[in-house]
């Protein structure tokens, strides 16, 4: 083995590095004809099963398997991966008739494959081939074909899976897509999936479950006198208050920028009350909204602090831009 290796001039690999990814673009390209009648059958089982989908493979094949695997949990079809030599020792066990078995695999020869597809047979589930030898046993013994045949690999010896398990992986894809619209799965429901992303917060959390309420709200009468609203606004350390009438309904909000501005003004700020200083008509929503919204909201109308109010005005919440970053929420 020649460990040194050749040296490459840096536009002979950047050559090299278009032509790798030409020969996998080219594979992908073709795929366009393997989506077909087979495939139609192959998402109708597995939308009409009562069970999960299994995946295995070997080698690479088996990486791509998991991968796939995850694509299919992600969007709403169950799916697990199993090792082939696990399962000829004892994981079978955890396959019912109800499942549908994906078989990947390049040559769809491989030694452990051939014997598990047996075990799968006796067993009774459907199985979907997915190789790219379609004169294998594998295809012959299988319920659905789905042929994921390369013209070459990107290896220069034509050996190192490249474009074939690119394109058993981007037939994956096209499979939990077509599931997905199959089901009517909905970018809600993906947040339902992904609790703990950024996406899944910002299609599932709401305003009612991260307000800040109750005694927490900063709130002063419109006849509160300076030091009250001062220390309101740093004893709540939100930098803000709300203002309410004698019925508490809220009729303004007084922002520590609105204190630095009136200073900039004047000294004379003894008589002064909240209803002489505040802003009126605040930027308010409703708690039912999603977080993201309020962010969003925040945003068009450059400002820090949004009061959640109920339908008579009465303040029940408020949300801190701050508080809306640190628990993920981005603008998109």
């Amino acid at each position: 083995m020649n460990l040194k290796g050749y040296v490459l001039t840096p536009d002979e690999i950047i050559n090299k590095g278009k032509e790798v990814i030409k020969i996998e673009a080219e594979a992908v390209a073709k795929l366009i004809d393997s989506v077909n009648d087979e495939f139609v059958k192959a998402v109708d089982v597995i939308y009409n099963s009562g069970g999960r989908v299994v995946l295995t493979g070997m080698g690479k094949s088996g990486l791509i398997a998991r991968k796939i695997v995850a694509t299919l949990n992600s969007t709403g079809t169950a799916a697990i991966y199993m090792h082939p030599t696990d399962a000829l020792h004892g994981d079978l066990g955890m396959v019912r008739s109800e499942d549908v078995v994906i078989i990947v695999s390049k040559s769809g020869s491989t030694e452990e494959l051939t014997k598990l597809h047996l075990m799968f047979r006796r067993l009774g589930v459907k199985i979907i081939a997915m190789t790219g030898n379609a004169d294998s046993q594998l295809v012959k013994e299988s319920d659905i074909f789905l042929n994921i045949s390369v013209k070459e690999e990107a290896c220069p010896h034509d050996l190192t899976p490249t474009s074939s398990t690119t394109a058993a992986l981007v037939m994956g894809d096209a499979l939990a897509v077509a599931l997905l619209e199959k089901r009517g799965f909905t970018a809600e429901d993906f947040a339902l999936l992904h609790p703990g992303g950024s996406l899944g917060k910002r299609l599932s959390l709401k305003i009612e479950e991260i307000m800040i309420k109750g005694d927490g709200i900063p709130s002063v009468k419109e006849d509160a006198n300076l030091k009250d609203i001062i220390f309101e606004m740093t004893s709540k350390r939100l930098g803000t208050t709300c203002v309410v009438n004698s019925e508490g309904k809220l009729t303004g909000i007084i922002t520590d920028g609105d204190l630095r501005r009136l200073l900039e003004k004047t000294m004379d700020v003894k008589d002064l009350r909240a209803a002489d200083i505040m802003t009126r008509n605040p930027k308010t929503t409703k708690k039912v909204y999603l977080a993201s919204f309020a962010l969003q909201h925040m945003e068009n109308h450059k400002i820090t602090s949004l009061i959640i109010v109920e339908d008579d005005k009465t303040p029940v919440g408020i949300l801190h831009l701050h508080d809306l970053i640190n628990i993920g929420l981005q603008i998109r």
